[in-house]
């Protein structure tokens, strides 16, 4: 491919050089007053005489003969081959438009537009001579004078229908400010300003084309498709511009790119279908042309590749040769873009109208079309046409008795095309025209004048024409040169009789403000498979809200893993590529795609550990009242007289309200709740234990009074003493309390340490030191009730209380000392149940060691129940 685009270049710059020589001689010395071609190119054509000509460049034979370039002699004149009956339908379309604005009243009133259109013969030699021919005339001599003699001036040019020929063409063009306005040239590269400043056209870029597929891509969620393209300009270019088109939108990826071979390689055609057989993309897009296509589904019909989604570019998506029945069964469904189509209403009538004119050497092209139609020719007939038979044409024959397809006027694509160039030339004349002097965007505010009309004034008001056709599109230039772009979407339904529809499914348009947009009749879609919908074309699954994507090593992006959203994150989209954290005083759902308030946790009072230890409490209240009123009811008695019943009772309150307290460490923490439960833990337990500590010094007392010279020892234990004892123990209690909460108050902190997933309500201490000390002096009053009941627990008594307090403060300190590694140790609510459970424990065990042996005498053994009694040891012992 690469000698044959040199040799092409080679050959584009050969012709130009030429072209330039022959229109650039010198002017002959006996004619100082003129310049005389040196030449003229025998061109086919169609010309109509007007006050403004329009040039036109059109496929009306398919291809061309060049004689041998020998440089020994002038050469001779290229021949065409094979005519084109679309080609010259698309001519006549022009030729149609042109009359109809003749015709039209409101648009160039009083200007008649002229053409003169010529054939390209597919080849860009001819191309490039028909444009330059267009540009400066076919006249072989022009006077110098200030009235130039001749056809009218080519103000624009409809064509090429090629790219190549475009850039060639308009390269040399726009030197010179000629508009040129192709309605089938769809190289993007023609948009480039600097290059081809007077280039435009009705027909989408091959970037627009590509960004439509994309579209279509995007409506159906594939993701994961193959590329085949040509190998030439078109295919290797839009491969490309496909390639980074589909990376900046992030839709998708390719699971191969191959390149369609020149001609008829079995070899390479098999490699490239096993590479289709064997991927797991189900979509197949091809930019091509149709002869390559061709090649390719032999392939695929040998191999019997089945189940693909193909997609055509416009290049092939009307191609009749792969519309077979032979190929249906894979082609069937196929979408792709189309030229838009539109409606010429009067077009067929005109076209019926042809008659051969009377001057073949200006119109050739009619002639040559009627020759072709009616297998008939002009006279004088060549000779070897009598020898075989032929008949001579009459110019009376009748269109209508001959079955041509350009008649058929009911899918005007190219055509339509034709149609909105010519009338973006006229409208750019009528703008121009309406200029008002003084007023005008040229030197001096000037207009442009139809007497003195210079291409590059018709130009200017060509990139700002805007206009409307009679189907309803609108028609104006960007600043590119190219035009609002629309495509036909078009679906090849295969019919339960074997034959095939080309039907149009929606349209993809592209608009300022919205970019590409896409309207499609999903319903109307023939889908070729089993299932009669859309097939999926994914490498991977989408990801599902609760996980993320974790691309596969060395795979395309689409090709991925879903990994869940760990504990704590969520995704709430599909194909999240990240899990994001939840905010602190939340978490992740078990789906883990949206985030829930976390869990409160407190020791409440409707859990089964609040219940029992709230059961508990009351059941000590309880206890303690009833053991109150047992005391209360035989306050009289020995056994409640004895060793002070006033610190009985107090005693008894104290326990209860310990036993009270524990419902301050139950329920939701709150400020009040934290600020009171310590305290009122603290001062309840010191209350009780200096109540104990005063018994244990009053038994202590009343021995040692007993006992010769002691009795100076009991006017220090009296009952104020006594309770003056018992309230300065708890006062310091007190103060120590309010210092701490005055200094570091305990509040209701919500602990996110514990648990990840929960919120743990829990009351923070504040100041340690204030705890420690609270906790220490219980701990020091306890320690000393312990020793001194201790000391005290063999006294010679019947009924020695001192070992009460004995068994009652062991029991109190073990519960105390358990305590502290257990309420270290324990997260959470469990840390307050751990310290509810430590308050009703050495509550219940010094109601049950101080009060239990009391209520059982006086329940149960009254008899017991007497000073005597009661007295009964030591009297046995004298």
């Amino acid at each position: 491919m690469g000698h044959g685009r040199v040799f092409r270049d080679t050959y584009l710059v050969l012709c130009v050089y030429f072209v330039l020589i022959l229109f650039s001689s010198p002017v002959s010395s006996s004619l100082s007053s003129s310049c005389r071609l040196q030449g003229q190119f025998h061109l086919n054509g169609m010309f109509k005489a007007g006050d403004v000509v329009l040039g036109g460049l059109f496929e009306l034979h398919y291809s061309s003969v060049f004689p041998s370039m020998s440089f020994a002699s002038k050469p001779q004149q290229p021949s065409c081959q094979g005519f084109d009956i679309i080609g010259f339908r698309q001519a006549q379309t022009m030729a149609f438009a042109i009359d109809e604005i003749n015709r039209n009243s409101s648009l160039l009133p009083n200007v008649t537009l002229g053409y003169s259109l010529y054939d390209n013969c597919a080849t860009l030699g001819v191309a490039f001579r028909a444009a330059l021919s267009l540009v400066s005339g076919q006249q072989e001599e022009f006077l110098l004078h200030e009235h130039c003699l001749g056809s009218p001036p080519v103000l624009g040019i409809v064509g090429d229908s090629v790219s190549t020929s475009c850039i060639a063409i308009s390269s040399v063009l726009g030197l010179y400010k000629v508009p040129m306005v192709s309605y089938y040239a769809t190289y993007s590269c023609l948009s480039d300003r600097q290059q081809f400043p007077s280039f435009f056209r009705t027909i989408p870029s091959d970037a627009f084309q590509v960004r439509a597929m994309l579209q279509i891509l995007k409506q159906f969620g594939w993701t994961w498709a193959g590329l085949l393209v040509s190998d030439d300009d078109y295919g290797l270019h839009a491969a490309q511009s496909f390639q980074y088109d589909l990376a900046q939108s992030g839709g998708g990826c390719l699971a191969y790119v191959e390149v369609l071979p020149w001609g008829n390689t079995p070899t390479e055609l098999k490699r490239i279908v096993n590479v289709m057989r064997e991927s797991t993309a189900r979509v197949v897009i091809v930019f091509a042309h149709e002869s390559r296509i061709v090649h390719l589904m032999e392939e695929v019909l040998k191999q019997n590749v089945t189940g693909l989604q193909w997609m055509a570019s416009e290049a092939w998506i009307a191609a009749t040769t792969l519309q077979t029945p032979r190929l249906m069964p894979y082609l069937g469904g196929t979408l792709g873009i189309a030229i838009r189509r539109g409606e010429i209403p009067g077009l067929r009538e005109f076209l019926l109208r042809i008659r051969p004119e009377k001057d073949p050497d200006r119109n050739s092209i009619v002639r040559q079309f009627w020759e072709h139609t009616f297998q008939c020719r002009y006279a004088p007939p060549s000779s070897d046409w009598v020898d075989a038979g032929g008949g001579l044409c009459t110019g009376q024959e009748d269109l209508r008795n001959v079955g041509l397809s350009i008649l058929d006027v009911s899918d005007l694509r190219p055509e339509y095309n034709v149609y909105k160039a010519v009338y973006a030339l006229a409208h750019a004349l009528e703008d121009m025209l309406q200029c008002v002097p003084g007023r005008g965007p040229f030197s001096g505010h000037s207009c442009a004048s139809l007497q003195r009309l210079e291409p590059w004034q018709v130009l200017y008001y060509l990139e700002r024409v805007n206009f409307t056709t009679a189907f309803g599109d609108q028609v104006s230039f960007d600043e590119n040169g190219d035009a609002l772009p629309i495509y036909d979407v078009m679906n090849w339904l295969w019919l339960p009789d074997g034959s095939t529809k080309v039907q149009n499914v929606g349209v993809v348009r592209e608009s300022a403000s919205t970019g590409e947009d896409l309207t499609l009749d999903e319903d109307k879609v023939f889908w070729n498979f089993e299932s009669k919908k859309p097939p999926q074309s994914v490498c991977s699954e989408s990801c599902p809200p609760g996980t993320r994507m974790a691309r596969r090593k060395g795979k395309p992006i689409c090709c991925f893993d879903c990994i869940p959203c760990s504990e704590g994150k969520i995704s709430n989209q599909t194909d999240s590529m990240e899990c994001t954290s939840c905010p602190e005083e939340f978490w992740s759902n078990p789906q883990r795609d949206h985030c829930v308030p976390k869990s409160m946790e407190f020791l409440s009072y409707h859990e089964p550990l609040g219940i029992s230890l709230t059961t508990a409490s009351l059941l000590g209240t309880l206890i303690c009242s009833i053991v109150l009123g047992i005391f209360t009811c035989h306050l009289s008695t020995p056994m409640v007289r004895a060793n002070n019943s006033e610190l009985s009772f107090l005693l008894l309150l104290s326990l209860k309200l310990c036993f009270l307290c524990s419902l301050l460490f139950i329920g939701r923490p709150r400020l009040w709740t934290c600020q009171l439960r310590h305290a009122a833990f603290g001062i309840s337990f010191v209350l009780c234990v200096s109540c104990i500590l005063v018994k244990t010094m009053v038994v202590l007392a009343v021995f040692k009074a007993s006992k010769p010279g002691g009795g100076a020892s009991l006017k220090w234990f009296g009952a104020v003493q006594q309770r003056g004892t018992v309230l300065a123990l708890t006062s310091i209690q007190a103060v120590i309390c309010t210092a701490w909460l005055v200094s570091s108050s305990p509040v209701s902190y919500k602990n996110t340490q514990y648990h990840t997933d929960k919120i743990v309500y829990e009351c923070a201490v504040g100041s340690k030191v204030g705890f420690a000390v609270l906790l220490g002096y219980i701990g020091l009053l306890a320690i000393l009730s312990f020793l001194l009941a201790f000391l005290a627990r063999n006294l010679p008594d019947n009924f020695n209380e001192a070992k009460l307090i004995t068994f009652s403060m062991l029991i109190f300190c073990a519960v105390w000392v358990a305590f502290i590694p257990a309420y270290i140790n324990s997260p959470g609510k469990y840390a307050d149940a751990v310290e509810v459970f430590a308050i009703l424990a050495s509550s219940f065990g010094l109601l049950v060691a101080l009060f239990g042996p009391k209520c059982y005498i006086i329940l149960l053994r009254p008899e017991k129940n007497t000073k005597k009694a009661i007295m009964g040891r030591s009297t046995t012992k004298t």
